[in-house]
């Protein structure tokens, strides 16, 4: 049997990986491969924390006609419906799962609680994290950062689509961007290379929580990911 690298993640998976080759909304087809995924991992025995965005939907810092306190509100429920897709595609699959929302939504799920989410884990259910933390003007890169430290995660691993690691420049835009495989988390912030934000950034940094960026596009990056693949770029 393969050894997982890591004995408890948090996964960051964006908004726009769940719209799958959509441009917003939920492709279910696309969740359904990485609910697979997920079970793969989970298969190791690894402890699985996800935190969820909600691009696909709204963007609260886009919203340029609307309070930004609101537009933000608006984002986080958008992150609620993607967590909620993927519990019920993980658990059509076996995997047990748990949505715990920043704010209380107590009927569809339950309010985020740290020992609560760290026994889940501890009895191997899957805990996705939704709604960021529960704040206006804070991103899901940060509710990442925070939830990995609250549950002493090993590392993150930010999912992206579209690109496999960080580079000196949009590699989408700029054909000789440079990917990086190694950083810290103080080249980031001074290199501005906006991975994440500077808040999740610096959280990240006064925890020493490592930090792995890869491409979600190939079906088993996730998997050799945690297995310790060099794949992506870390952060430390």
């Amino acid at each position: 049997m393969t050894e997982p690298k890591y004995k408890r993640i948090i996964l960051k998976l964006s908004g726009e990986a769940m719209a799958g080759k959509n441009l917003s909304g939920i492709e279910m087809d696309y969740i359904k491969l990485i609910a697979n995924e997920i079970k793969r991992i989970h298969s190791l025995g690894v402890e699985i924390g996800v935190v969820v965005g909600g691009g696909n939907f709204w963007r609260g810092r886009d919203a340029d006609q609307i309070d930004r306190a609101t537009s933000d509100n608006i984002g986080m429920l958008g992150t609620v419906m993607n967590a909620l897709a993927l519990q019920d595609c993980l658990e059509k699959i076996g995997v047990l799962t748990r949505v715990q929302t920043a704010i209380e939504m107590k009927e569809i799920a339950e309010p985020y609680i740290r020992r609560r989410a760290i026994r889940h884990l501890e009895k191997g259910r899957v805990v996705i994290f939704s709604a960021g933390i529960g704040a206006p003007y804070f991103s899901t890169d940060t509710a990442a950062a925070l939830r990995a430290a609250e549950i002493n995660a090993d590392v993150i691993l930010l999912a992206k689509k579209g690109v496999d690691g960080i580079y000196d420049a949009d590699p989408k835009i700029n054909r000789d961007a440079v990917k990086y495989d190694n950083l810290t988390y103080h080249e980031i912030l001074n290199k501005n290379l906006k991975i994440m934000d500077a808040t999740a950034t610096s959280l990240c940094m006064d925890n020493n929580i490592p930090l792995v960026v890869f491409g979600i596009d190939d079906e088993n990056s996730m998997y050799d990911v945690v297995c310790g693949k060099n794949l992506g770029t870390k952060v430390k």
